[in-house]
């Protein structure tokens, strides 16, 4: 399994890619949003663990790029976004791309952990 942690928040970023890896799977990071970008055009992720509030774009931005390579219900099952800043507004969006949304700080890790092994997994 491989995956891609876009989180700008650099110790939540590395505390993810431990826990990950520590599981056996095989993790790429990065803080910035047009990197996230690049890695997803030229790499194949199961999972796209996206944080929503990045310093460059936000996390909708990087979905939206992401339909130049995957389609809507690839985009469903592989993204799972990550934020302190779930508003009504943020939940509808996120609804509309049917991504899971996981709030930060999440009030289980080990659970986070295993949604971001799982989710997807039903990819046809």
């Amino acid at each position: 399994m491989k995956i891609l942690i876009v989180e700008d928040e650099i110790l939540i970023q590395k505390s993810l890619q431990k826990l990950l890896e520590s599981k056996q799977v095989n993790v790429d990071a990065t803080a910035s949003g047009r990197e996230a970008i690049k890695l997803i055009n030229t790499n194949d992720y199961d999972r796209i663990i996206c944080d929503l509030m990045l310093q460059d774009i936000s996390g909708f931005d990087i979905i939206e790029e992401s339909k130049n390579k995957y389609t809507p219900k690839e985009i469903s099952h592989k993204f799972v976004i990550i934020t302190a800043y779930s508003s009504p507004q943020v939940l509808e969006k996120a609804s509309q791309y049917n991504c899971m949304l996981l709030n930060k700080p999440f009030d289980n890790i080990h659970q986070a952990i295993e949604v971001f092994m799982t989710i997807g997994s039903n990819l046809e």
